[in-house]
Order: C-alpha cells, then sequence, then structure tokens
C-alpha cells in the first residue's frame, strides 16, 4: 500500500523567503542527488495599481512566456486566477525550469521589492515518490518540499511541508523512517511539527470513490472504500438517532440554557479539567493556547487500531465550545458533533460560562465519549474493519 506522509515544518515569517529557499536547496545538493526541478509560481492578488508581476518582467523579460492568467483549476474563483508568473500545468511554458539564480533574486525581493499576493515554490525529486492517484487537489500532497509565502490581513504567513510516498504492508508495526538523500533533505528543512498520513488507493478507476477529510482539511480518495460506505452508513444512523441517544446518557450535570450564562465569565485554563476527565479514559490531551483558547484534540487508539477524537473548538472565535467525537481508521472517519448536555442544541456552539460551568460542560462531555464509545465506536469497527498497526491519522 502506498502512503503520502505529509510533514509540516516551524516556518517563521521573520526568516527571509530566501534564506528558507536557499536552506531546502542546500538540502539537496548536500544529499548528493541531481539539481531538482523546481516548480514555482508568483501571482498577484486583488487588482491593483502596479502588477508585482509586470515589475518582475521589467527587470527579467526572458520570464513573459511564463505569464499567464488561466486559473490552476477550471471553476476556480477569479482571486486565485489573478495574473502570475509560473510553469504550472496551465502556464503556457509549463514544466520548463528556470534557472536557480533568477528564483534565488526573485525571492529575494520578496515582500519589499516584489510583495506578490501568492507565492510557491516546490522542489522535486523522484525519490521523494511518484505523484499520487489522487482527485483532490492539494500543493502540500505533492511529493517533495513545498515553501508557501502569501499575504494575510495579519501580514505575510509562511509554511514549509515535505510530501514522500512510503510502500508500507497492511502487517507492518511501524512506517519505514527516511533514510539516505530524502533523510539528509528533511534535516535541512528544520523541526518537524506534524506529519500527517494518507493513504491513497493504488489506482483510481471509472466508478466514484469516497472521499477522507485529513486533518490538513484535505479531501482525498479513499484507500479503503468499503470501509468508508459502511462507516459512513454508521454515522448517519447515529446522527439521526442522536437526540434520542442523548436522552439515554446519564449525565452527571443538567446545564442552564445558553441565554442563562451571564456574558463576561471566563474559566481559566481549560486543560486542568480536560484531563481530569479524559486522562483517565486513556485519551491524551493536546491544543489550545496557554490551555487556555483555541482547539483541543483529545485521542486514544483502540484494540482494533482505531483512534478515536473529540475535537473540540474552545473559543477561537466566540466564548463557547463545539464538540465533534471521530473515530479514524484506514481509508474511513466517522463524526458525529456531540452537546455537552441534554438540553443543548446539537451543532450548536455552547457558552463555556466559569470554571465550575466549564468543568460540568467536560464532566457532561465525558459521559457522552463513554456512551458513544460502548455502542457508536463498536458498530463502526464491526461494519468498517480493523486498521493495521502503523495507522494513526497524524502524529
Amino acid at each position: 500500500m502506498r502512503v503520502a506522509l505529509i510533514t509540516t515544518f516551524a516556518a517563521s515569517r521573520k526568516e527571509p523567503l530566501v534564506t528558507v529557499m536557499d536552506r531546502v536547496h542546500k538540502g539537496f545538493v548536500d544529499s548528493g542527488l541531481s539539481e531538482p526541478f523546481i516548480r514555482f509560481n508568483f501571482g498577484d492578488g486583488l487588482p491593483v495599481r502596479t502588477s508585482i508581476v509586470d515589475r518582475v518582467l521589467k527587470r527579467y523579460p526572458e520570464l513573459a512566456r511564463f505569464v499567464t492568467e488561466k486559473p490552476p483549476i477550471p471553476g476556480m474563483p477569479s482571486i486565485h486566477g489573478a495574473r502570475r508568473i509560473s510553469n504550472g500545468a496551465v502556464s503556457p511554458s509549463a514544466n520548463e525550469a528556470v534557472p536557480y539564480s533568477t528564483l534565488q533574486a526573485i525571492a529575494a525581493g520578496v515582500p519589499r521589492s516584489f510583495p506578490f499576493h501568492t507565492v510557491g515554490i516546490h522542489f522535486y525529486s523522484p525519490e521523494f515518490g511518484e505523484p499520487m492517484p489522487t482527485p483532490a487537489f492539494a500543493a502540500e500532497m505533492m511529493t517533495g518540499v513545498l515553501i508557501s509565502d502569501s499575504w494575510w490581513v495579519n501580514g505575510r504567513e509562511r509554511s514549509l511541508s515535505a510530501c514522500r510516498v512510503a510502500e508500507v504492508s497492511s502487517e507492518d508495526k511501524k512506517l519505514p523512517v527516511p533514510s539516505g538523500p530524502v533523510a539528509t533533505i528533511l534535516a535541512a528543512c528544520g523541526k518537524a511539527r506534524k506529519t500527517v498520513q494518507a493513504p491513497v488507493p493504488a489506482v483510481l478507476g471509472m466508478d466514484p470513490v469516497p472521499a477522507v477529510r485529513l486533518s490538513t482539511g484535505v479531501n482525498i480518495a479513499s484507500a479503503n472504500p468499503e470501509a468508508a460506505r459502511a462507516a459512513k452508513e454508521v454515522a448517519v444512523k447515529y446522527r439521526d438517532r442522536l437526540p434520542e441517544i442523548v436522552k439515554q446518557v446519564s449525565f452527571p450535570h443538567e446545564l442552564p440554557g445558553p441565554r442563562e450564562i451571564a456574558l463576561g465569565q471566563h474559566p481559566g485554563p481549560k486543560r486542568p479539567a480536560l484531563e481530569g476527565v479524559f486522562k483517565p479514559m486513556g485519551y491524551s490531551v493536546r491544543g489550545g493556547t496557554g490551555g487556555e483558547t483555541g482547539s483541543f484534540s483529545l485521542r486514544r487508539r483502540t484494540a482494533a487500531n482505531s483512534t478515536l477524537e473529540l475535537s473540540l473548538d474552545c473559543g477561537t472565535w466566540m466564548h463557547g465550545v463545539l464538540a465533534i467525537f471521530k473515530v479514524w481508521g484506514l481509508g474511513f472517519k466517522a463524526t458525529l458533533t456531540i452537546p455537552p448536555g441534554a438540553n443543548v442544541a446539537i451543532g450548536a456552539q455552547y457558552p463555556i460560562g466559569d470554571a465550575e460551568h466549564w468543568r460540568k460542560a467536560v464532566e457532561n462531555l465525558g459521559a457522552m465519549v463513554a456512551e458513544l464509545e460502548r455502542t457508536f465506536v463498536v458498530e463502526v469497527e464491526a461494519a468498517a474493519g480493523s486498521s493495521p498497526a502503523w495507522y494513526q491519522p497524524d502524529s
């Protein structure tokens, strides 16, 4: 089986783009591989008085053959089809190479001399694996190393990721560790933050294949379509019956309605309550900013090698909690949005309130998860089957 391993690395926008680019390029050189093929995209954004593309062409007129206004994918919004310099698939000079020194000089001008709206630099070498047969378009799933730099309302955004393909058997206990030239290049990328596993089908036929949404938000074709369909049937059944199931749960607390909770209250650090309830249940707790805001991911593995996850949005945009329970397996994911109480609307964000109210809501979520482990998880695993020991959504 082929598994795409997408690793994201720490990337600071304080580090000049050209410095990151040179570091990755040096990793390829030091690895002993031949010069990598570099795909590039330098794009204007919304209509502006002065085109950055034109500014570059004044200095490098030979790049005019790479200019295109076609959207990367048919049907994309026009902002993504803005004028750009690219050797991508829709470029008049698709897949043609440009001297590294030229790309280096352009990158050195970002963002002051050349404040492009979007920049993408992709280093490719066959050692990372061939492109995968997936219908989903996601730049981070292109094998090789990808550097992205773009404008956003709070300043420039930077990302650095690598995608490699590993061949693995369902009987293997662990995934192969990168070695040789690939290991040298990955080391040059810096500190790895997370690696997402994306098992992909060997081939794609004419029939539609169910999609699985990765933790990155990207949809890919299921590597186990039968399991994906079976898990979806169970999830749909439970979503339809969720109001009835909620009434059967023995919640330890009766929570007040959303309008009964005074505004302006704050629970303080949220992690202690989560750890107090879910660690004894076998879940790890990660996420949050200082344990107080943002999102949390609570996970544990089952004997069938499924990954159970309680995903909590705790005030990213407002002071409330939204809980989603997930069962991850090879080629499938089953999800349910769950309430923290019997009288709480399903699918709505519920006000967090003070520390005591948060503790009660967390204890209620613990009771809800325990019920789903006893029923929902058992049915999903019976329908979809077990997963290999090496599988997990990300690490």
